[in-house]
């Protein structure tokens, strides 16, 4: 937390001269409810759009359309971005638009080639009318409480997240935004411009945020938070198709959907630190993957494989450990056909080859880069052992990570479902799934070894990342434990009982035992992430966030600022649209520009390759922010310490958290 201005320059003008001073300290205007409205109907239009065309050029339908419209979507954008990039055209929303536009004609193309030649796909288990609505209203009711619980924790929508991954994602979707540049380099430009070396980054969730930027006129913030706060419902959509497409009991996928809505470490201790924006989102999409892979092997035909060729590479699009997860899911269920059904394995591994050929050649840049990244220079020191296994077990089986108190009911309905765990058929591979990803995240919170770590790299043997990997499954044997539990008082009590109605006391009663979904204890644990008792104290305070958006009110287009790594100022280039010398708080291999700026910018007067650097830059404005955390200095930078009264800067702004000085040039 920010120190109470140590070393801050808040010494007046030399002579007394007028400067335009901001003294307020509340918080910045929230967004009107139009913008929020406005926003969040452009990310379901975005996100809905692409993919539910082309899904239903595919032959989609209903449970099955719904989805994987998100993932079609998002592999659309993802796949647009870098090919546009490559060809020289920029992406925007009609870029987009016409990528929706040749994906359904492929799809529909295929569709039609496939009916006349191959059998009608099987169809899914039937459920009764009202057992669609009844399911319908538990996704319903868990997006709403996990929308909730999201929201509560950070404040309100557009409120900027305090972590040090939120500005890389906020900046490179405003350079997509703004410089139509979808490449898989591109975002990273913004931190290490010139002699710097961008890293590669799958920018698919940047590349459909950019566009619904554009379209919906709101905020950065205000994107990001919409996207963040609708990640449970898409989770709890993800496994109600996974239950269908399986063929459960509809019980079973409203259960699913509650339970998914309810761990803390499934997606909500995620949103508090960074946000991991990329990897929330695969995570959510992530059960997806078995979908379509059962989907297309009980089925080969050319209408499948496109289906499960997009939704492989858009979950590479999204990022590169997404993919990896996705096998988690893939390979148990694979497992178990080949036990039940050892004759198909030939057939089924040779059904893979072509989809896997052609998944490579359309996600060949996402691929490369990703092969490159792993070779690079790049530092991979890991995270340090958390715990002992025992105590990692205890927190999966708790559903308590580093939380005060257990999610006792979670681990209750955990415990009936796996009582009852043959009663899930042909989901039973979901065990697996479980255990692996349990033993995996026990394994990378417990220890360091050379083995571990070379497994962990796709996810930077984050342990937060794998126990919210190991959740999806947990919370989705929980489910089963609150189905299991309706089938045995359906099997117990009397006969007159209706099922439906005993359904609905079953599930209603587990959302009230755990206080909605522990929503107010969830939210909680997100605000940390968003903002402090005392807002002063947060890594962008509010007086910042006024300085920063005023910046953009003062630059002219293509004008940059310095600014120190570690004050909150790189929010600049999200907030006003104006370049920063550092964008990130990663200053991992920085531009020489950023390094020799931070070190000596305020002998701008008496040394010319300061002065160089300023002018390749087009420097002309000076924005500081609050120090960071002591020991340091007043700025990590010395070169921007004591910059109040030197003659080549004049002050144009200031107030309690933040000043801005324009460069005499």
């Amino acid at each position: 937390m920010r120190p109470a201005n140590v070393g801050f320059d808040s010494d007046p003008l030399p002579g007394g001269r007028r400067i335009h001073h901001q003294l307020r300290k509340t918080v910045p205007s929230e967004p009107t409810l139009l913008s929020v409205v406005a926003s969040i109907a452009c990310c379901l239009l975005v996100l809905g759009i692409p993919g539910l065309i082309t899904g239903a050029a595919a032959g989609l339908r209903g449970w099955l359309l719904a989805g994987l419209t998100p993932l079609v979507s998002y592999a659309i954008g993802g796949l647009a971005g870098p090919w546009a990039s490559a060809v020289g055209l920029p992406f925007n929303a009609w870029t987009y638009a016409l990528t929706t536009v040749i994906f359904a004609a492929v799809a529909f193309a295929l569709r039609r080639f496939t009916v006349r030649r191959w059998q009608p796909e099987p169809e899914p288990r039937v459920w009764a009318p009202r057992a669609h609505w009844a399911v319908g209203a538990c996704l319903v009711l868990a997006t709403v409480i996990g929308f909730y619980a999201a929201v509560r924790g950070m404040g309100h929508l557009g409120a900027i997240a305090q972590g040090g991954d939120a500005p890389y994602a906020a900046n490179g979707v405003r350079y997509i935004a703004s410089t139509g540049d979808g490449s898989l380099f591109g975002t990273g430009t913004v931190n290490w411009y010139g002699d710097g070396s961008p890293p590669f980054y799958p920018n698919a969730y940047h590349l459909l945020a950019a566009v619904q930027y554009t379209l919906s006129g709101g905020s950065i913030p205000l994107i990001l938070d919409v996207n963040t706060a609708l990640l449970p419902g898409l989770l709890a959509l993800s496994l109600v198709v996974m239950v269908r497409a399986f063929r459960g009991r509809a019980v079973l996928a409203g259960s699913v959907a509650l339970a998914s809505a309810a761990p803390v470490m499934g997606l909500y201790e995620s949103m508090n630190r960074g946000p991991l924006y990329p990897f929330l989102l695969g995570l959510a999409l992530t059960p997806l993957a078995a979908v379509v892979l059962r989907r297309y092997l009980d089925r080969v035909a050319p209408d499948t494989g496109f289906l499960l060729m997009v939704s492989a590479v858009g979950l590479l699009c999204i990022h590169s450990s997404t993919l990896f997860g996705a096998i988690l899911f893939a390979g148990p269920l694979l497992v178990q056909r080949w036990v039940e059904q050892w004759r198909s394995i030939g057939r089924d591994l040779l059904a893979l080859v072509p989809i896997a050929v052609v998944s490579v050649l359309v996600a060949s840049l996402q691929l490369f880069g990703a092969l490159g990244l792993a070779n690079s220079s790049l530092p991979y020191l890991g995270w340090p052992s958390e715990w002992r296994a025992t105590n990692a077990l205890g927190a999966l089986l708790g559903f308590q990570h580093f939380e005060p108190h257990p999610q006792i009911w979670l681990s209750a309905a955990l415990l009936t479902g796996f009582i009852f765990f043959r009663r899930l058929g042909a989901l039973r591979w979901i065990g697996l799934t479980a255990l692996i990803s349990g033993l995996f995240y026990m394994a990378v919170s417990s220890s360091n070894a050379p083995l571990v770590m070379a497994l962990a790299r796709p996810w930077w043997d984050d342990p937060f990342r794998f126990i919210s990997m190991a959740i999806v499954p947990l919370s989705f044997i929980a489910g089963h434990g609150i189905a299991s539990l309706h089938a045995w008082l359906r099997e117990h009590l009397p006969s007159r009982i209706p099922p439906a109605a005993l359904a609905a006391v079953v599930l209603l009663a587990f959302v009230g035992v755990t206080k909605g979904l522990y929503a107010r204890t969830n939210g909680d644990r997100i605000a940390d992430g968003y903002w402090s008792p005392n807002p002063r104290n947060q890594n962008i305070t509010p007086g910042e966030e006024r300085a920063m958006v005023e910046l953009g009110k003062l630059a002219k287009p293509g004008q940059w600022a310095m600014n120190d790594r570690y004050d909150g100022t790189p929010w600049t280039y999200a907030l006003s649209g104006v370049r920063t010398v550092a964008a990130h708080d990663d200053g991992t291999s920085p531009p020489s520009d950023a390094v020799l700026l931070a070190a000596h910018f305020r002998e701008y007067e008496t040394n010319a390759a300061v002065r160089a650097a300023v002018e390749r830059l087009n420097i002309h404005w000076v924005i500081l922010g609050r120090p960071t955390d002591p020991p340091k200095p007043a700025y990590a930078g010395e070169g921007l310490i004591d910059l109040a009264g030197q003659p080549f800067l004049h002050e144009v702004y200031r107030n309690d958290d933040a000043v801005i000085y324009q460069l005499n040039r």
